[in-house]
């Protein structure tokens, strides 16, 4: 599999029609201090005359993106050059963050911006790839049940995570062959049970699988609080559930998830939905799967949470989601 840096090359030699020289390791990387040398394999490029540095993010390393800018501050003002973020992918709220703070950042294959250079190239000239096929609510489920049981095990038994979730045998089938298609699992049998293997570690299963999951909330509704503490949902979900992992406030109107047919339950017992929030509302969320993928727990699981606001604009909630993210259990 080429190295990071090689893609690099590929990629500039694909959308730039150059031939940049190799890359070389960084001279200067020693003179940095540990942590940096930590977080990234740090190497040197010239590219249209100019010489830059890139700082390859480490895979066995998280690289927080609140702080990457401040890091390729440090970086740069060593080099007397551009210092570049690279990193195998990136999801499309972190990229507009690295452009609004104009940290340059190269996806190979994805997007590269170098405003020192005067480049920003994105997806368009990708345009004819055809998109990425989202998974069915169903599949997404198991597939987050799988990451984040504990302790990690690379195989599984799809059957008994269907079972705990309700589903069918043709949900299961179905999901399996959509798990096995988008290359996230491969599918074996022992004796008569069928089994799936992750070949990657759950971070690099989750951060593969992103461009295919979407947001498991499908609407929206307000409820009044007073008389509905038979039917309130269990499971904090949006920024209540958020500010349970991070420092972020707590908001105004408590949010909750339910599925649709919990919802159906409580507006049958009389549960009323609100035109608009009141005093002392509460704000539902009706998910396409259950919000308890993860037992005994208060909130929603972290990695629906993460989908579930990751196109929120918010600088306070995408740094809370990258809180979020050093306490995920990989």
């Amino acid at each position: 599999m080429p190295t990071l840096a090689t893609a690099v090359l590929r990629y500039l030699h694909e959308v730039l029609g150059i031939e940049a020289p190799g890359v070389k390791p960084w001279a200067r990387a020693n003179e940095l201090p540990y942590f940096l040398r930590d977080a990234f394999q740090f190497s040197e490029l010239e590219l249209l005359g100019q010489p830059i540095v890139l700082a390859i993010g480490r895979a066995e390393a998280k690289q927080s993106l609140s702080e990457v800018r401040t890091w390729l501050d440090k970086v740069k003002a060593l080099a007397g050059q551009p210092a570049v973020y690279v990193t195998d992918a990136l999801a499309s709220y972190d990229r507009r963050r690295l452009i609004e703070q104009k940290v340059p950042f190269i996806v190979p294959g994805n997007q590269l911006y170098l405003p020192d250079l005067g480049l920003d190239l994105r997806e368009y000239f990708r345009q004819r790839a055809p998109a990425t096929e989202a998974l069915s609510p169903s599949a997404q489920a198991m597939l987050i049940t799988a990451l984040l049981r504990q302790p990690w095990q690379s195989d599984w038994q799809p059957s008994k995570v269907a079972v705990a979730l309700g589903y069918t045998p043709m949900t299961l089938s179905r999901a399996v062959k959509e798990l096995t298609a988008a290359g996230l699992a491969t599918a074996y049998t022992v004796g008569r049970s069928r089994w799936l293997r992750m070949e990657l570690p759950p971070e690099q299963v989750w951060e593969r699988a992103k461009p295919a999951l979407r947001t498991p909330v499908r609407r929206t509704v307000w409820v009044a609080a007073h008389g509905i503490v038979a039917h309130r949902p269990s499971r904090l979900a949006g920024l209540s559930a958020l500010a349970r992992y991070s420092m972020l406030t707590e908001p105004k109107w408590p949010v909750f998830a339910l599925t649709a047919a919990d919802w159906k339950a409580a507006t049958d017992a009389g549960v009323r939905e609100l035109p608009e929030p009141e005093a002392g509302a509460q704000e539902w969320q009706l998910w396409s799967y259950s919000p308890a993928l993860v037992p005994d727990a208060n909130t929603v699981d972290p990695l629906s949470l993460t989908l579930s606001l990751q196109e929120n604009a918010d600088d306070r909630i995408q740094l809370a989601l990258d809180e979020l993210k050093g306490q995920l259990p990989w």
